[in-house]
């Protein structure tokens, strides 16, 4: 995807220093160029920014929630008998 994305900047490139003037250039770079490759790899990326939050949200879970239910015979805290 990045290959496509690396492409379209530099066709946009191109375009921009064909125009007229030096603001017609930077406006088609920013406008064709930069703010629809920007989307289009944010909405791209969305399924992978869910993946990691999903897989922190399940790590931070389980380290959380005791892993060992029932102590070690040495390792009891209370007062002895």
């Amino acid at each position: 995807m990045y290959i496509v994305a690396i492409a379209w900047i530099y066709v946009v490139f191109m375009m921009s220093i064909t125009e007229q003037s030096v603001i017609a250039g930077i406006m088609t770079f920013l406008l064709y160029g930069v703010l629809p490759v920007a989307i289009i790899l944010y909405v791209m990326g969305a399924p992978q920014r869910k993946r990691r939050r999903l897989e922190a949200e399940k790590m931070k879970q389980d380290s959380e929630s005791p892993s060992n239910m029932t102590a070690s015979p040495g390792s009891d805290t209370g007062p002895e008998n």
